[in-house]
């Protein structure tokens, strides 16, 4: 077979798939996904035409598209500035796959690298913050105000006609932001001046920004002491640079301060992706959304890091969560925690100190040359103000024709927001334009910059943050972090419901590309002409491939195009004089997220039962459709099955739905079974959301970034999320960029143009053919909890274990002595207690899936041995994995609770069947623990 991109996405040969069609009953890879799809729903090849490029190919299609970006410097601000992002963290954190395609560190024991950032990236923010707790993190500046405002109705308890009020000088992004989410909740939003007194009512919220969308500098505006005198929460959306040289709100009684670190070392990327923060006070801790990690202790008493609190909690508190937040920003904030490690604290102030003398000596220069330009003390932006339109609007052509993006406020206003990357020689080409004065200058020395620019107390006091100053140093403080973790480099992590495949290095290659990169998200349209057709086609690929009539590509992640198609609902239903819809019928298997994310729009969620094959229990759902026919609005269904099946009546639920006048919401997160064999449209449904994260491989980063594109049928399409940039709508935006995550869509675009239709056909089968035969391979000894109609799973299956809990073992023991296999565990307990869900992909090959079946049959056999009381339970290797380096040479060595590991990469070590490092059983003169020396046990450690 020809050397194709398919061959190398595709981990089994043909001859592998021949062996596994064997072993799962099937003559051949057609039939078998023949015999699973349900025939009334069964598609031709979609996209058919289009041909598989080559990776090369599809490099230069991208390197086309690029080249009609025209990338100018964009000193538009509204949060998003150029900034430097080291070679050493961008080659070896946004570039590494030992970084990218690592999973969220919901499994400590091999996280504790990503955590270790993370600790970092909250410590930087609560430091400059000055607030007592900080997350890791959300996904942009304007939805995270949009987080704060909904926490602080949760804490308010107010009555209804309680109200939000927002500055008019917040970010206009962040403000349209909000007001979808206020209008969807039922809460009502005030805009307005917060100079001025307000009126006399009940306030929930105050939000202003610091410094404010027109650059500046008020703390504490008027309003902020009435609505707090209230009990109102005060939210600051602040500049986390602008924090190392200014006071931090929190001295001044700010209750949550939130904004974006993109200014820390990621590129604009159109939009994003970039790591928002949250940081509040200790005492809203568990209302807080989104991951927090805290500082605990191992079972040696050392310290150890894990994730806290409300870990995955819209999981588990469904439509009681205070967020549907999932994917959060791991790797940008990564890369923003190293941003600050490699400046130190002496560093970032550097940058914003010379920001600030910039703008103080661009604005008094302004001021000397008779404009009007406000006095008040500005950290990075300026607005100047012209005698007419006319003379605006030549003075902006004239910027851009010297290649300057300024921002338009108005008829006759400019502003200006300068970044890391400005300096003298920018500062005074600025002037000249301004001014329309080729002669002007700068004043010869720069002025001391204003009082308020006093901030005393330190901040990133952690030696972390002042060890690292040389590249060496850094580079390995990074490599050892890395090293701590398991990712798809190591070994196959065969999470149910994640879809963890190969993320191609031809995928990711476009990501730091200038022509993509550095491109801001407000930046006039006709500069990203390519960005715009490399989009409208990947928009039409999905929409061909799920069967709807658009796309939107805005969500910027999975829970947000969960909100967002719940949205297009809801709206739509009012647009038909149906407002009194807002029921929302979800079945018990459903993902957490969707419960949050109905609860949201202000659905009332109803809960539907499912039978004992895990399938939609249809007469109960007839049942409630019947009670609720004159308020459904709609119902959420996961297809395959959240519980791993094909359901065969996935048509009449969505018929039913229909009948009693709802829409059929489905959650695309099963979507890698899918593609190319059915399609949502296929199955009846109006709505979906695609995670790009999962099945058209943007890699998951440690826990994000993510993408969450809905499609629609055509009814919905014009309630498709707008944007005051780019495209309006009667639905106002889900993300702070109108394209979301921009950058990383040429990921999913490459996928789709190297794969081709065909070869998406045959990835969806793989998919498949991979889960059935470790299905096969472990029935006889964990049982497969549920099948298909011909004895099948669909992409993944749900392993049994809970009847091993009567002599004393439990999922969390199997799932902890895989890491001693050298793998990550399968989604354990959920969706059902006691149990693995496995979801192998259609990346890893045959040797790959063997291995990890004989890593769980040896776990059998543990089982069995506690079981027929060969070993007593408190002394199996399974109650106390995993184990660590450290107790592999240490010197005490207790055998009866201990298990040899071998490791691969030291010499003369006997070989076994299991080929990842710390893996299997050995004889304990296999390596002279006694004689290892302490450095190489420190370095195993790291």
């Amino acid at each position: 077979m020809p050397d194709t991109f398919l061959n190398r996405h595709v981990g089994p040969d043909q001859e592998e798939e021949n062996e596994m069609l064997k072993v799962v009953g099937a003559e051949t890879l057609d039939q078998l996904i023949q015999s699973i799809v349900p025939e009334s729903i069964q598609i031709e090849t979609p996209l058919d035409g289009l041909g598989a490029s080559t990776e090369q190919e599809a490099l230069n299609r991208l390197r086309e598209y690029a080249a009609k970006n025209e990338v100018k410097r964009s000193l538009i601000g509204m949060g998003y500035t150029d900034t430097v992002l080291p070679p050493v963290i961008q080659r070896n954190i946004l570039e590494n796959p030992g970084w990218y395609t690592a999973y969220t560190p919901y499994q400590a024991e091999i996280s504790q690298g990503r955590m270790e950032a993370l600790l970092n990236f909250q410590t930087m923010v609560t430091d400059l913050t000055g607030m007592e707790i900080a997350n890791a993190s959300l996904l942009d500046e304007a939805t995270a105000v949009a987080e704060a405002v909904s926490m602080a109705w949760a804490i308010a308890k107010k009555p209804e006609k309680s109200a939000v009020l927002i500055d008019s000088l917040c970010h206009p992004q962040t403000i349209e932001v909000v007001r979808t989410r206020a209008q969807a909740a039922g809460v009502e939003l005030v805009v307005g001046d917060l100079s001025a007194a307000i009126d006399d009512r009940s306030w929930v919220a105050v939000i202003s920004q610091y410094p404010n969308t027109r650059g500046e500098i008020e703390i504490k505006p008027a309003a902020v002491e009435e609505v707090k005198a209230q009990g109102g929460v005060w939210i600051v959306a602040a500049d986390l640079l602008a924090l190392t040289i200014l006071p931090s709100p929190s001295g001044e009684g700010a209750d949550v301060v939130v904004g974006s670190t993109q200014r820390f070392g990621m590129p604009m990327g159109y939009g994003g992706p970039h790591a928002a923060f949250f940081a509040t006070r200790d005492k809203f801790k568990r209302q807080m959304p989104g991951r927090l990690i805290g500082v605990s202790k191992d079972a040696e008493g050392d310290v150890a890091l894990r994730l806290s609190l409300q870990t995955r909690e819209q999981h588990i508190r469904r439509d009681k969560a205070t967020s549907n937040i999932c994917t959060a920003q791991v790797l940008p904030a990564v890369v923003a925690s190293m941003f600050a490690v490699y400046h130190g604290p002496d560093g970032l102030r550097e940058i914003a100190e010379r920001i600030a003398t910039l703008t103080h000596r661009l604005r008094d220069s302004l001021i000397a040359s008779g404009f009007v330009v406000s006095p008040k003390p500005a950290f990075d932006t300026l607005v100047v103000t012209y005698a007419s339109a006319k003379e605006c609007q030549s003075v902006h052509t004239a910027a851009s024709a010297a290649g300057f993006n300024l921002r338009s406020l108005g008829e006759a206003e400019l502003g200006i927001t300068l970044d890391e990357k400005s300096d003298l020689k920018e500062i005074e080409s600025l002037l000249r334009l301004l001014t329309r004065n080729p002669e002007a200058t700068l004043p010869s020395s720069p002025e001391k910059l204003d009082p308020v620019f006093s901030r005393e107390n330190d901040y990133l006091s952690h030696p972390t943050f002042h060890q690292y100053r040389s590249e060496t140093n850094l580079l390995r403080y990074m490599k050892s972090l890395e090293n701590k973790d398991i990712s798809l480099t190591r070994s196959m992590i065969a999470l149910g419901s994640c879809t963890m495949k190969l993320n191609a290095t031809a995928e990711m290659m476009p990501i730091t590309w200038n022509e993509f990169a550095q491109l801001h998200p407000f930046a006039p349209p006709e500069q990203a002409s390519g960005y715009h057709e490399m989009m409208d086609e990947l928009s039409g690929w999905l929409a061909e491939l799920t069967g709807f009539d658009a796309v939107s590509l805005q969500p910027n992640a999975g829970s947000q195009g969960e909100y967002a198609g719940l949205l297009a609902i809801k709206y739509y239903q009012e647009s038909i004089g149906q407002s009194q819809r807002k029921v929302c019928l979800i079945p018990e298997s459903a993902h957490g997220t969707n419960f949050a994310s109905a609860i949201m729009v202000g659905f009332k969620v109803v809960l539907v039962h499912c039978d004992e094959q895990g399938n939609i229990d249809i007469a109960h759902l007839k049942r409630l459709a019947e009670e609720y026919k004159e308020t459904l609005a709609a119902s959420m269904v996961t297809y395959p099955s959240t519980h791993g099946v094909f359901e065969e009546g996935i048509k009449d639920v969505c018929r039913l739905i229909h009948e009693f006048g709802g829409q059929v919401y489905m959650d695309g997160a099963n979507l890698n079974a899918q593609v190319g064999w059915t399609s949502p449209g296929a199955a009846g449904a109006d709505v979906c959301h695609l995670n790009l994260h999962k099945t058209f491989c943007i890699p998951h980063g440690g826990g994000g970034p993510g993408m969450g594109p809905i499609g629609v049928a055509a009814h919905l399409k014009n309630f498709l999320p707008g944007h005051s940039v780019g495209n309006e709508s009667v639905v106002g935006p889900v993300s702070a960029a109108t394209w979301g995550s921009a950058v990383i869509l040429a990921i999913s675009w490459a996928y789709i143009a190297m794969m081709g239709g065909k070869g998406l056909r045959k990835a969806t089968a793989m998919a498949i053919l991979n889960a059935n035969y470790i299905a096969r391979r472990l029935d006889p000894y964990f049982p497969v909890l549920y099948k298909g109609r011909t004895g099948h799973v669909a992409h993944e299956c749900i392993l049994d274990l809970r009847s091993f809990r009567e002599f004393g073992v439990e999922v969390e023991d199997v799932a902890k002595r895989l890491i001693d296999f050298g793998y990550h565990a399968p989604t354990m307990s959920w969706p059902v207690a006691g149990t693995l869900m496995v979801e192998p992909t259609e990346s890893e090959s045959l040797e790959e899936l063997d291995l990890f079946c004989e890593a769980m049959l040896k776990i059998h056999e543990e089982i069995m041995a506690v079981k027929q009381n060969q070993i007593d339970p408190d002394q199996s290797p399974l109650k106390h994995a995993p184990h660590t380096a450290a107790c592999l040479i240490q010197n005490d060595w207790d055998a009866a609770t201990h298990v040899r590991k071998r490791l691969t990469h030291w010499p003369g070590l006997k070989k076994t069947n299991i080929g990842h490092p710390c893996v299997g059983s050995i004889t304990s003169t296999a390596i002279g623990i006694s004689s290892v020396p302490a450095i190489l046990a420190k370095r195993m450690n790291n």
